[in-house]
This record gives structure tokens, sequence and C-alpha cells, in this order.
């Protein structure tokens, strides 16, 4: 791996990338830096074909529109090629594979992006389940990485890019814990807090 991708955290650029995907069952060579100006909800998952995989993959899909309304593309990524990703999306759901697709998954065979994000597990020589929330300037606001066993939510997904988008557009507010949008929000000023938690 590289130095870079070692100290790859919260606040720094989302690391650039350029590679095929799969978008509209055509394979297609897309850019990060494409998507300034936009959020990226960008996650890793380890392969094609398995079990947690698809049901992560579809749940992001079906959830699309609620992305794409906030102004924010999803990418989805393994170490699979281009061809793999294409049979799977070909592949119907009832028999595991994933069907059409809103969003592009993109082929990482050479891993280097999965090293660059510092997800790349090399004892099983694939991407843990990393999800990296990209902000309209590139930079990273948000990174969980999940083992291999067990998927992530697509709904706190969601919850945790409102938040984001609400402190970005609110500099003097902040989101307590379980925020959803049109809750209250709090001053982080020692007086002015106390507004917040006198109310509840």
């Amino acid at each position: 791996m590289s130095e870079h991708s070692e100290c790859l955290r919260v606040g720094q650029s989302a690391p650039a990338f350029t590679a095929t995907a799969v978008v509209d069952q055509e394979f297609k060579t897309i850019k990060l830096s494409e998507y300034r100006g936009k959020y990226v909800v960008l996650f890793f998952y380890p392969l094609d074909f398995t079990f947690v995989c698809p049901t992560e993959i579809t749940a992001f899909s079906d959830s699309y529109s609620s992305f794409s309304d906030i102004d924010t593309e999803v990418l989805g990524v393994s170490v699979d090629s281009e061809f793999s990703h294409l049979a799977w999306i070909q592949s119907d759901r009832k028999s595991g594979g994933v069907g059409d697709l809103n969003y592009p998954l993109v082929s990482d065979i050479k891993k280097d992006i999965s090293a660059a994000y510092n997800v790349l597990d090399p004892d099983a020589g694939v991407a843990l389940r990393g999800l990296f929330i990209i902000d309209r300037e590139g930079i990273v606001q948000h990174a969980t990485i999940n083992n291999l066993s067990f998927g992530r939510s697509v709904e706190e997904t969601l919850r945790v890019l409102q938040a984001i988008q609400h402190v970005q557009t609110h500099p003097d507010e902040v989101c307590p814990a379980g925020w959803q949008p049109g809750s209250a929000t709090m001053n982080p000023d020692p007086i002015k807090s106390k507004e917040f938690f006198a109310a509840i």
C-alpha cells in the first residue's frame, strides 16, 4: 500500500482514480474527479456472486433516487473485472444476481483503488466493506469499514449524508446523535447549546 493510503482519514482529499465501470450494461471509463460538485457515496465490497454483497448492492440501487434527489452519486467497487460485474448485473436477483442497477459498478481488478482507500485485505485479496462519503469539494467527510461477514445500512448512510449536507449548509449548527432531517440541531456554543438541552 502507498504511504498516502495508510493515513487516509476524514478531512483529507479522496484519492483520485480512473477505472472501468459497468453503467447501464455498458463499459464506461469513469473518473472520481467527474463527480466534483456532487456528493459521492463510494462503497467497497468483497466479490461479485457472493452472499452478503447482493443484498447491499440491490439495497443501494433500490434507494438510489433518495441519494440522487440530494445531489449524490453512488459508486460500488470490488476487485472483480468489468466482465464479472456485467455477468452479475445480467443475472436475475432470484438466482443471486443483482439485475439492472441505477449506479455504476467499478472494476478495481488491479486493486489500486482498494489500496488507496486502505480497505484492501491482503490475505483475502479483496476489499473490506469500506464506505466513504465524499463532499462536493472531494473531501472525505465520513468513513466506515466493516468486516466481510456483515453488511451496511443504506438508511444510516443516507442519514449521515443528510447530516453532512446540513452542517455544511448551516455552519453555525451541529447535529446531535440520531439526527434526522427536520429535527432539532444545536449551536456549538457552551451557552447557546443549553437551548437544545432545555428543549429535550
